[in-house]
């Protein structure tokens, strides 16, 4: 670590988080000694040096889950769920650490860490609740001959791979509903932004979650390493939230043993904004969904599809507003705009900007890098995209916000369709009647009416097409780590 670039406060945070991995209950290197650095976006420095597990070590960790599962999944849903409240009182009671851990390590702003530290804690509390509240039922069968018991079951050993761009939250929203389900957990954290999964783990530790039941193994092998446990036939379920192919690559690969999956994909969500919207409404939603997070969210606003009527007003508006965001390290005072995590993700980003320009696109505000140390990017509007531009097709992950145009509501359906991706939409308009229509007519897993963001952990969270199978968060979250099973009883009142 690069101590003359970091305060104190930075330094003794970065002290206290564990860089080994989580075994069975135990912090320890891995097998071959191996480490991989963890780098600052906003610098270029290492902050911490993480151990990087190999497959003998995801063997390991599968080892202490399966050895665990029998008496994790005996635990009484009240113990499990009280487990889970403790470790929501231990996030919020650490929030600032990790807020700060995940402005050092992925760039967010400060504000925007602190966000996430809330909302990932209340995947905690909200599957604690949820814990307790997992049913079957008890019928007579429909010829009265012998009774019906259904029952919900853990569905076993879990591998849970996460992703970079939301750390905390998207552990917690997979590791809560797995851990109040009577499930036990393999979690492969993003190399790029490990520490703040490293902190989480030692949480849960301290909340009581006994031995084996979550283990974590940090790894810059991801396919070798946990390729090995897809094959293991007490594995019973992957959660994998990330891109696209590589999402595709593990269903397939999970399709050999027919693993229960969860998978939270790619997006490129359309932001369509009527001729009757309140367009200032509509372009804060816009700034909300496109730059939060520097861009960086699968549910990110893609293309902002806007009623020709209301074009000129709109992208003059947003512009101006794009063009007063602050960009610098996230935790400077009054920042909006982080850099980008790395120097793979800044030039995609440019390059997808480039092809739209090399079409004929114009460039409202932004269209460059920052110089200087750090992955910075100005935050982007386009306009004039000629149809075939990569960055109408490809999920941007990073702040840049093309507009098109269109003038009838069936032509904004169709561009909306026009994608492989169905994660996420918003749509702004002030008529009741055409919301419902649209709601109706958008291929999307979700849908945002009037509002920039809507993710909460009592709400379903997935898509359709190439954006993903299964839902996170809500009742159904839990759903994910149950299977049913049905037991048919003779009639108790029959004749012995």
């Amino acid at each position: 670590m690069e101590t003359g670039i970091y305060t104190e406060r930075e330094r003794a945070l970065l002290e206290s988080v564990p860089t080994g991995l989580l075994i069975n209950g135990q912090w320890r290197p891995s097998v071959s000694g191996r480490t991989f650095d963890v780098e600052d976006p906003a610098t270029g420095a290492t902050l911490l040096s993480v151990a990087d597990a190999g497959p003998e070590d995801a063997m390991a960790a599968l080892d202490a889950a399966s050895a665990a599962q029998e008496s994790w999944a005996k635990v009484a849903p009240r113990e499990r769920s009280e487990i889970l409240r403790l470790a929501f009182e231990g996030v919020l009671a650490r929030a600032e650490d990790f807020a700060l851990l995940m402005t050092l390590e992925m760039g967010k702003p400060l504000d925007q860490a602190r966000g996430e530290a809330v909302y990932g804690a209340e995947f905690l509390r909200w599957f604690s609740e949820e814990a307790v509240r997992v049913t079957g039922r008890y019928s007579t069968a429909p010829d009265g001959r012998n009774r019906f018991l259904v029952q919900k079951r853990p569905v076993g050993p879990c591998l849970l791979i996460t992703p970079w761009n939301f750390p905390l939250a998207m552990a917690t929203r997979k590791v809560a509903p797995a851990v109040a389900a009577g499930c036990t957990i393999v979690l492969k954290s993003a190399n790029l932004t490990p520490l703040t999964a490293q902190l989480f783990a030692q949480v849960m530790q301290e909340a009581g979650l006994p031995d084996g039941v979550l283990n974590l193994i940090p790894t810059s092998t991801a396919g070798a390493t946990t390729g090995p446990l897809l094959k293991d036939r007490r594995l019973r379920k992957l959660s994998f939230t990330g891109s696209t192919p590589v999402g595709q690559r593990l269903l397939a690969d999970a399709s050999q043993r027919v693993l229960r999956t969860s998978m939270e994909l790619g997006g490129n969500a359309p932001f369509i904004v009527f001729e009757d919207a309140d367009i200032d409404a509509a372009v804060e939603g816009a700034l909300a969904a496109k730059m939060r997070n520097m861009g960086e969210v699968c549910t990110a606003a893609n293309r902002m599809i806007v009623h020709r009527d209301v074009l000129q007003e709109f992208s003059t508006k947003f512009s101006a507003l794009v063009a007063a965001q602050v960009v610098a390290r996230g935790t400077e005072q009054g920042v909006n705009l982080g850099p980008l995590v790395d120097a793979k993700s800044r030039n995609k980003v440019h390059e997808l900007v480039q092809d739209a320009v090399d079409r004929g696109a114009t460039v409202l505000t932004g269209g460059s890098a920052v110089d200087g140390p750090g992955y910075f990017y100005k935050p982007t509007v386009l306009t004039g995209i000629a149809p075939d531009s990569r960055i109408l097709a490809e999920e941007v992950f990073g702040p840049v916000a093309p507009i098109i145009t269109f003038t009838e509501e069936e032509e904004a359906l169709r561009m909306a369709n026009d994608s492989d991706y169905g994660l996420m939409a918003y749509v702004f308009t002030r008529d009741v009647n055409r919301s419902l229509r649209v709601a109706e007519g958008l291929e999307t897993g979700m849908l945002a009416l009037n509002a920039g963001v809507i993710a909460n952990p009592a709400a379903p969270f997935g898509g359709v097409k190439l954006s993903g199978l299964g839902r996170e968060g809500g009742f159904e979250g839990i759903e994910e780590y149950l299977y049913t099973q049905f037991v048919g009883v003779s009639d108790p009142f029959a004749a012995s």
